[in-house]
């Protein structure tokens, strides 16, 4: 018996478990899936930000450590994960200059060597499988620019969004800097984007199977967590 607990960041990435990947993971030999959400975010009074990493892994080693049979896993943003002070998330305020893949690769390794550390010797840390999306969850939309807008009920916006996408080798690739962050490049196409809807209604449209053929790293992630059940 499998349970699979994702710490999200939000409601579009809580909606996204519940709606996409839980029906999947579940066929492919999970008996639960289910997205937790990281801190009070649904009483977040600002959007964005995240809470500090030693209380994310305060929550991921307690998960691990009351359920047996529990595998934990992540789903957060590159894009504005804290990098220096009491806040900052391991490894990342020591990744500028890497590709995209090395950059969540180096982060990922550094919490999961955080969190073996916090629980020393107890055979849990195996459980524990970090993801993190490069940049941001709307980079993932980017994976069909005809879906995405589709979706939104904006198909005059596609040939924009491909623009977009055509700079990149793959969505994963869309960059994190203030104002070229996959959110900011929507958001300038279409202001007040409401990403806890539209995000959902998109990925809904666009499906797991074209999200994991356009997003190399994303897919590494679910062959992951599918190859432990098997």
């Amino acid at each position: 018996m499998a349970r699979l607990l994702i710490h999200v960041e939000g409601l579009t990435e809580e909606t996204f478990v519940n709606e996409v990947l839980r029906d999947h993971l579940v066929a492919n030999g999970y008996d639960a899936v289910d997205p937790r959400i990281l801190g009070n975010a649904r009483l977040r009074s600002k959007r964005g930000g995240i809470r500090p990493w030693r209380s994310v892994r305060r929550d991921i080693t307690n998960h691990l450590k009351e359920d047996p049979s529990c595998i934990a896993s992540t789903m957060v943003d590159y894009y504005g994960l804290p990098r220096e002070g009491g806040a900052a998330w391991p490894g990342r305020a020591s990744v500028s200059g890497q590709g995209s893949v090395e950059r969540a690769r180096f982060v990922e390794a550094a919490m999961l060597e955080d969190v073996v550390a916090e629980m020393g010797n107890q055979p849990y840390p195996e459980r524990f499988v970090p993801f993190i999306v490069m940049h941001e969850f709307e980079g993932l939309l980017f994976s069909d620019c005809a879906a995405f807008s589709k979706a939104i009920g904006r198909s005059d916006l596609e040939d924009d969004f491909m623009a977009i996408r055509d700079g990149f080798s793959t969505p994963e690739e869309i960059n994190d800097s203030p104002d070229k962050a996959p959110s900011k490049r929507v958001e300038a196409l279409l202001p007040g984007y409401q990403k806890p809807l539209l995000g959902t209604l998109a990925v809904l449209e666009i499906g797991l199977p074209r999200i994991r053929a356009e997003c190399p790293h994303f897919n590494q992630w679910l062959e992951k967590l599918e190859s432990m059940v098997r």
